[in-house]
């Protein structure tokens, strides 16, 4: 696969579709190698990192890469996919329901939270597409965020306590839990500088976590409350 060529849909691109994931080299090499990528891509942006600057993070030579990826794209490719994967199943199995009943957002919440606290390079990592212009969000990365923006309104929309807000209010609502619950990570570091506080330390994370789950009581009060 050149890097002109697209990659292999990772995921549907429909809210209801099963999920599909990507297969992609096993083993301790290339987990290293993802995790390397995986920061490197978040610190510079996907055309500010090469090939050797992973091999150099890794410490193997570039060549070697290619035994465990076909190209950088591909590479690209395995980090958003072992990145937004978890998210998107969680946001998948949440719309669903257990039991087709009302979704346990507080669960969700936890969980999303936890995930980002595992991979806190992944929000910085769509950052920098988002400053680029978009132009590796079209079509490749479209294809993990499109879904889980997707799955995000199903699970509103299958929510009882939603029904205060309009078909046309709901994207919206989408869009502005995004920015809180990525927004939080891109702005570590910078509030680090700023405040003297690691908001990636287990203390805040637990601060935010309970923080969230306050602002969806708030914005999803339960029907069935007085």
């Amino acid at each position: 696969m050149t890097l002109d060529e697209d990659p292999p849909l990772p995921f549907p691109t429909t809210a209801s579709a099963p999920l599909q994931r990507l297969r992609r080299p096993a083993g301790r090499t290339a987990e290293a190698i993802l995790d390397a990528a995986e920061a490197l891509f978040a610190e510079r942006g996907y055309e500010g990192a090469s090939l050797r600057d992973v091999a150099d993070r890794v410490g193997v030579r570039a060549p070697s890469l290619y035994n465990h990826f076909e190209s950088k794209e591909a590479l690209y490719v395995a980090v958003l996919e072992r990145s937004v994967g978890p998210v998107l199943v969680l946001l998948a199995a949440a719309a669903q329901g257990e039991g087709g009943g009302r979704p346990d957002r507080d669960r969700l919440v936890t969980e999303v939270m936890a995930l980002l606290a595992r991979r806190p390079h992944l929000p910085r990592l769509l950052l920098h597409e988002t400053l680029a212009g978009g132009q590796r969000l079209t079509p490749m990365v479209e294809r993990f965020i499109g879904p889980a923006f997707e799955r995000a309104e199903a699970l509103i929309e299958a929510d009882p306590a939603a029904r205060r807000w309009t078909p046309e209010q709901v994207p919206l609502l989408v869009l502005a839990m995004y920015h809180v619950v990525v927004g939080y990570f891109t702005v570590a570091d910078l509030y680090r500088g700023a405040r003297g506080e690691d908001l990636l330390a287990e203390p805040a994370l637990a601060r935010q976590t309970r923080f969230l789950h306050q602002l969806v009581s708030t914005l999803f009060p339960d029907p069935t409350e007085r």
